[in-house]
């Protein structure tokens, strides 16, 4: 993980902003609650290029005027937003002279080999002497991200997808996996959900189960049959009925690839799309749990959807209609 840098922030620390940057590698700022965070400058900063590759790095470019492109500890910071424990991350990455560009023209490198915690991390521009300001998106190359195939060897599998935020600034969306269930096709249909996907880091064996958890009360997991398919027998299938859902509203998909394995989260992060919630949507189908004469005359009494998560995770959701 050549090239980035971090410090460790102890409670009441100076401004982080306003130090050179370090020089050890591999490690991470963290900032708890209650500690000084560095202050953000109201002004933008320029607009950033960033390329992908398939491995999970990635690049940035910007162009910066003379006088602070030589004005030396110039670099990005990565800063984690809080999570529910008011906890936060930092990642510094120097930027460096691109040979054979425009003057002023600078790069900062994110290796595939620096883990970052799942979240949305905010990009800074970092100047000695000033506060962060807020980069830009500019033109991103995320083609690598189309359909990767992650490499069944290593340990751990990250994804970090730039996008642009509600507010125009540049932020990247991470995740950190593994095993990974990765969903492919979705087929719905008013008895449920047929699903298929591939599963890596791990075989599905023929005792594979696809298990629908509740997101809220003590409702058992509905669980069912995940065929192995494929040469490797690393691909899946399954087919989720829906009126065993009727209830809860809210239904988190996980395959457990063995008995006794851990269950994985299926969720869609291997391509370009940092939001899936708004982007991939599928129609509702009526729940028919009743039988008996009457049913055919009487209405559904609830409706069911896929859908993916703001994390990209898969899950159903049930709405009754009485």
């Amino acid at each position: 993980m050549s090239g980035s840098t971090a410090e460790t922030v102890t409670p009441g620390a100076t401004d982080t902003a306003h130090a050179p940057l370090p020089t050890a590698a591999g490690e991470k700022n963290r900032h708890n609650a209650g500690e000084s965070v560095p202050p953000q400058s109201a002004q933008r900063g320029p607009a950033v290029d960033c390329t992908a590759d398939s491995a999970g790095g990635l690049t940035f470019d910007l162009r910066l005027s003379a006088a602070e492109a030589q004005g030396g500890d110039v670099g990005l910071l990565l800063r984690r937003r809080p999570g529910p424990s008011a906890e936060t991350e930092e990642v510094r990455l120097p930027l460096t002279p691109v040979q054979e560009a425009e003057p002023g023209t600078l790069r900062a490198a994110l290796p595939s080999t620096v883990r970052l915690t799942e979240g949305r991390w905010n990009v800074f521009l970092v100047l000695a002497g000033r506060p962060p300001r807020r980069l830009a998106p500019g033109v991103n190359d995320l083609r690598s991200l189309v359909d990767r195939v992650p490499h069944e060897s290593r340990s751990w599998m990250g994804v970090r997808i730039p996008y642009a935020t509600k507010h125009g600034n540049l932020s990247v969306r991470a995740w950190m996996r593994w095993p990974h269930a990765e969903a492919g096709a979705l087929r719905v249909h008013d008895g449920g959900l047929r699903l298929s996907g591939r599963l890596y880091g791990a075989e599905v064996s023929p005792r594979a189960r696809l298990e629908a958890w509740p997101r809220r009360g003590e409702q058992e997991p509905v669980v069912v049959e995940a065929a192995a398919e494929g040469p490797d027998q690393r691909e899946f299938t399954a087919e989720l009925p829906y009126p065993p859902l009727t209830g809860c509203r809210l239904w988190d998909l996980w395959l457990r690839p063995e008995k006794d394995a851990e269950a994985v989260r299926v969720a869609r992060i291997l391509d370009d799309v940092p939001d899936k919630k708004r982007i991939f949507t599928y129609p509702e189908h009526a729940v028919e749990p009743r039988t008996g004469p009457e049913a055919a005359t009487e209405p559904p009494y609830a409706t069911a959807r896929p859908y993916y998560t703001l994390n990209n995770d898969l899950a159903v959701r049930v709405d009754r209609t009485e």
